[in-house]
């Protein structure tokens, strides 16, 4: 009881010191506030008025930092770090999203805007704004962005539908199959792997050349697909999580390997799938290298080099068809956003799972 009562005591002593400390911090607050107010005129006729407004945002600094650091010091010493750092936190959060943010909001911004012209200005709101769905109207109707958005699809839809089955298959083979020189070749594929794709670009070009396959959107699907077998480190991860008892079980009612694959690995295996068909169909959509050296037909451009070519042709300039490249742009990201936002979940479980051994 005694050891009870003092704890009383010892808290209540302590509230109270808390909050003599606070009183203490407000009156120091006015007496600053109160003496700069009685040195206004003083400041103003000496100084002038920039220096009486510098003077009274810095006192008012002092007295924002004052009360934040009571509120530190009332939070307890062993606290005031967490606080201090979750507040860097979400300060250095808050600053990297806003940078994130503001370019989708000036391409919608420009995007919609039809006055006060459809190239780029240097007001945020010009006196004469307007907004509308113009551009939109214009690219469907003047350019050929129907047509480019058409082949970006198939090209997209045939590459991602190969890529994917080349992946599923490459992965189940090196998860599940034991064969000489597996491991060194799958150490192979994988630093191969590490290389970005347009490190062969003019390699791939003579070749298609060669075959006489250049400026056709079945160019594209070969070279977008071509390589997809080095993409299988993840999916392999995903398989190796999968029990062989169950493979085992098919096996004895007779099912050869092919028949497993089908159908018993592939149904277990849709986050993963999920995840190779966007990461499939994303390359391809968004590729503007290999399009812009292989293409050389109008009617055969994706949305990438048609659009590129719309604010580059010769007889207009950047400035000219900017607001109609931005519409173009809006369209193609929300397409590419609505097909990743439809399959998120499947998407995080393919990777969470897939990067576990």
């Amino acid at each position: 009881m005694e050891e009870t009562r003092n704890m009383t005591v010892r808290e209540d002593r302590e509230k109270k010191e808390k909050k003599e400390k606070k009183e203490k911090l407000t009156a120091l607050l006015l007496c600053l506030f109160l003496g700069e107010s009685g040195a206004h005129k003083f400041y103003q006729e000496r100084w002038g008025m920039a220096v009486l407004y510098l003077l009274t945002f810095g006192l008012f600094g002092v007295g924002v930092f004052i009360d934040f650091w009571g509120l530190l010091y009332e939070a307890g010493g062993q606290k005031i770090g967490d606080i201090i750092s979750n507040t860097l936190i979400y300060i250095a959060l808050a600053v990297l999203g806003t940078l994130w943010v503001l370019p989708i909001v000036y391409l919608l911004y420009t995007a919609f805007r039809v006055q006060p012209s459809t190239g780029i200005i240097y007001q945020l709101f010009p006196s004469d704004l307007k907004l509308g769905f113009d551009n939109f109207v214009t690219l469907f109707k003047e350019t050929q962005f129907f047509r480019w958005l058409m082949n970006t699809f198939l090209v997209a839809i045939c590459s991602c539908a190969l890529t994917t089955m080349f992946i599923l298959m490459v992965s189940y083979a090196f998860s599940r199959m034991r064969f000489k020189l597996r491991k060194p070749l799958m150490n192979v594929l994988l630093v191969l792997g590490m290389f970005p794709g347009f490190m062969s670009m003019i390699a791939v070009y003579f070749i298609l050349k060669a075959m006489g396959l250049t400026n056709s959107l079945f160019a594209l699907i070969l070279v977008y697909s071509g390589g997809a077998g080095l993409s299988y480190y993840i999916c392999k991860g995903f398989f190796d999580t999968l029990p062989r008892s169950l493979e085992e079980a098919a096996i004895l009612d007779g099912a050869s390997q092919w028949t497993i694959f089908w159908r018993v690995t592939i149904p277990l295996a849709k986050p993963i799938i999920v995840y190779t068909v966007l990461t499939s169909f994303i390359s391809p959509w968004c590729d503007f290298i290999f399009v812009n050296t292989i293409i050389n037909d109008a009617n055969k451009y994706t949305v990438a080099l048609g659009l590129y070519r719309l604010i580059n042709a010769e007889n207009s300039s950047f400035s000219e068809n900017f607001t109609v490249f931005c519409a173009g742009a809006t369209i193609v990201g929300a397409i590419i956003s609505a097909l990743f936002l439809s399959m998120q979940k499947y998407y995080v479980e393919g990777v969470s799972s897939g990067a576990v051994k």
